[in-house]
């Protein structure tokens, strides 16, 4: 195995001085990734109007309550499962206009009633996950997936209520849009690796839909290396909200997962990785991805970084990805407006209420669904995520010599890898070097910086998220 050792020559050359950080000195800046024309020239094909449409379809089915799938006197063609069947059929005419490149399916299942003072379900009850495969062209790579998600059903006030009208424009036919323009839009290309397409239902009653997927997901062994959910990301228009930012979107990651074992957590702790999940790596690279394909102004779209996996007293599908240790993110607008959500449709001193498909923003929707897209076929594109990341904690010195191994299913070619790291007070990474081998020793402090490691491909265009590094003492 190859190993570089990066001397020790900066203060020599007069590089460093005595108010230079080693960490600044050594390395390049890690400025914005060029984008892929491929990739740049498929989100052009993103249509708010497409989005729009979708939407209005979805707001028809009049209530989607998953627990509507009980309910014998709706009247036709409305209710959840009917607009289960809706996207269903929507994804099979997708892939019908790509040769039949979309594998179509449906985790169907019955969800058992639950047993507590405030179960949300009551009886058993059938719930239908909606999604279609665009397998990878890579052999090896195909292994590795990558998943965008919304959840379809909706709800009023009243979370039982399965007969008035819950159109759910922004929560979350919003969501749902953007699965099914990135099916429709990233189908006429070819990726090395997997990407998973999906609207899910449950999500209103506790998660049950996402929940039963993410348990799918881990059974059947899926290498799922992202999860990108997308719920109320309609970019809310209200008449009078002067604090909307319509070039802003948040992105929630979980931190420290709490499944984890006490152990794990203490040493996550110990390491000061709290802030280096799977998850929190997973939105890092959304980042880096929104910088190289909204590069400027007016044009901007702004991917902010949320470090916590949700907003207060509320939940996402992302956390049952998250939960069964799959890095996974969720996409939610900058501003929410609770008039709009989760409300019988009506007027009340003037106020409307109810989520109404004229208050969502179409242009917004696409411009997520264009960041999703981009992130999306940027994993694909990677060769995925190096294994075994190893920081050698054998000896007390100011070098970093870190290890790793090849990715688990690598896209066929030469791999190159980068280095990254970040002063420990700072949230993105700041700089990085470039080497083929598969151990570096760089003059650089492990005790001042979080470092990653990220596989790429050896022209260092499609590279993976980071990876931390875990301590290994040498014999």
């Amino acid at each position: 195995m190859k190993h570089v050792v990066l001397a020790t020559t900066l203060l020599a050359a007069g590089v460093c001085s005595a108010q230079t950080r080693d960490s600044l000195a050594y390395g390049k800046p890690l400025a914005k990734q060029p984008a892929d024309a491929k990739i740049a020239a498929a989100l052009r094909g993103v249509s708010p109007d497409s989005i729009r449409s979708n939407i209005a379809t979805l707001v028809k089915f009049q209530n989607r309550s998953t627990i509507s799938s009980n309910t014998k006197d709706l009247p036709p063609n409305t209710g959840v499962l009917a607009a289960s069947d809706w996207i269903e059929q929507q994804f099979k005419a997708i892939s019908a206009q790509c040769g039949g490149c979309l594998e179509v399916k449906v985790d169907d299942f019955i969800e058992p009633a639950g047993t507590g003072k405030f179960a949300r379900i009551t009886e058993p009850t059938r719930l239908r996950n909606v999604y279609a495969i665009l397998r990878g062209s890579d052999p090896q790579a195909a292994k590795r997936m990558y998943l965008v998600t919304g959840h379809y059903d909706t709800r009023v006030a009243d979370v039982m209520d399965t007969h008035d009208f819950a159109p759910g424009a922004n929560d979350d036919s919003s969501g749902t849009a953007v699965s099914l323009e990135s099916a429709r839009v990233l189908s006429k290309l070819h990726f090395p690796a997997t990407l998973v397409f999906v609207a899910v239902a449950g999500e209103e009653q506790g998660l049950n839909g996402s929940k039963h997927l993410a348990q799918l997901a881990k059974k059947e062994g899926w290498q799922l290396e992202g999860v990108l959910n997308n719920d109320i990301v309609g970019g809310d228009t209200t008449p009078g909200e002067k604090l909307q930012n319509k070039s802003l979107v948040r992105v929630f990651s979980q931190g420290i997962n709490t499944h984890a074992s006490t152990e794990e957590i203490a040493k996550e702790i110990t390491l000061g990785l709290e802030n280096d999940s799977p998850s929190r790596e997973l939105a890092r690279f959304v980042l880096a991805v929104d910088r190289s394909y909204f590069p400027a102004q007016p044009k901007r779209f702004d991917a902010v970084m949320e470090l916590r996996l949700d907003r207060f007293l509320r939940g996402g599908d992302h956390s049952s990805f998250s939960a069964l240790d799959f890095p996974a993110i969720r996409f939610t607008e900058w501003r929410e407006n609770f008039n709009h959500q989760h409300q019988h449709v009506h007027t009340e001193n003037g106020v409307e209420y109810g989520d109404l498909l004229k208050y969502d923003d179409f242009n917004y929707i696409a411009n997520v669904a264009r960041l999703n897209m981009a992130t999306l076929a940027s994993l694909a594109s990677s060769p995925g995520i190096p294994q075994n990341v190893r920081v050698v904690t054998s000896n007390l010195d100011n070098n970093t010599t870190l290890k790793w191994e090849v990715p688990a299913a690598p896209t066929t070619g030469e791999l190159a890898y980068r280095i990254v790291w970040r002063d420990t007070a700072e949230n993105e990474w700041q700089r990085f070097v470039s080497t083929d081998a598969h151990e570096l020793t760089l003059p650089v402090s492990k005790d001042n910086v979080f470092f990653g490691v990220e596989a790429c491909d050896k022209a260092l265009v499609h590279c993976s998220q980071a990876v931390p590094p875990m301590p290994e003492r040498r014999q």
